[in-house]
């Protein structure tokens, strides 16, 4: 269920960016939305980051499921962003996070997209996976389409969201203000 509250969240805030678009007020309310969420962002991307490391972690530790080789690469994305979304938070630190730490999820989701279709499509040759935990055959299977690269790619996605939706506070440039060389005679 999580996954589609994550996917919802997610094209709320892409149509709600396309209408900002062409509407001057709509613009103004984006702007505001922003504001709100900035705070809970951070902190908002570390608990899903949280939440897709420790059920990945029930699914192999506890339920005795064998990754495979496309979801360990799903999990290398994954895995940093618990511990350095959790620092980001702590520190508030949205220049950082948006800047260097979005591409953690960037990255995650287009594995999880080709996971996900290379399940969808078993029949397709891939040198990515073994005998012993073949990528196209889906270890869980809710509803017959919602699988664990599908709920990745959910996370992944809000977690990119919410990085993207925080503002940066004001006066923080693209670049760090280097001193000016002074020259000596």
């Amino acid at each position: 269920m999580l996954a589609f509250v994550a996917y919802g969240v997610v094209l709320v805030t892409l149509i709600g960016f396309a209408v900002t678009r062409h509407s001057p007020a709509a613009r103004e309310s984006w702007a505001h939305l922003r504001d709100v969420a900035t705070p809970f962002a951070l902190p908002a991307a570390w608990l899903v980051a949280a939440l897709a490391t420790l059920g990945s972690l029930y699914l192999s530790e506890i339920a005795g499921l064998d990754p495979c080789q496309l979801c360990w690469f799903q999990r290398i994305a994954m895995y940093p962003l618990f511990l350095l979304l959790g620092i980001a938070a702590l520190r508030a630190d949205v220049y950082t996070a948006r800047r260097y730490l979005v591409w953690f999820p960037l990255v995650g989701a287009a594995i999880s997209v080709y996971h996900y279709q290379l399940e969808r499509f078993p029949g397709q040759p891939t040198l990515s996976c073994g005998l012993d935990a073949p990528c196209s055959i889906p270890v869980v299977n809710i509803w017959g389409f919602a699988s664990v690269p599908f709920m990745a790619l959910a996370a992944f996605m809000l977690i990119a969201t919410l990085l993207l939706l925080a503002r940066e506070p004001e006066g923080v440039d693209d670049e760090p203000v280097q001193p000016a060389a002074t020259v000596s005679a």
